[in-house]
């Protein structure tokens, strides 16, 4: 989870993380355009995160997760319209957003969870 690893080994090493989990998955199981979609939803939900984290609590890192969740979605549809021409692929993005929102809650509270319990035992 890229906000897990981000809020507790910090940004740089979150994004060489990042960066190094979209190369070989893309290497190994994906193709060029897999990469192009994973770098575009991946850098841009890491960089919306990373501007939620000056105005976001620790107590709030699940919102965190799914607005990252949210830009993630909206970054691959960028790199579709861009990749096909079709603007109209934008209509797929309403469902996405729910996949996309659903998951995010998902990830955001078992790291919420996880950092919480981490607090507590600090």
């Amino acid at each position: 989870n890229k906000l897990l690893i981000r809020c507790t080994i910090g940004a740089g090493p979150a994004l060489m993380i990042l960066v190094a989990r979209i190369l070989l998955g893309s290497l190994f199981a994906g193709q060029a355009v897999s990469l192009m979609y994973s770098l575009a939803g991946g850098l841009l939900c890491f960089v919306v995160m990373l501007l939620l984290k000056k105005i976001l609590t620790r107590k709030q890192i699940w919102v965190a997760s799914v607005i990252g969740a949210i830009f993630h979605n909206i970054g691959q549809i960028l790199v579709a319209i861009a990749v096909t021409g079709t603007p109209a692929i934008v209509s797929y993005l309403p469902v996405l957003l729910l996949s996309g929102i659903a998951s995010g809650l998902f990830t955001g509270f078992a790291a919420q969870t996880f950092i919480n319990r981490m607090d507590k035992k600090q």
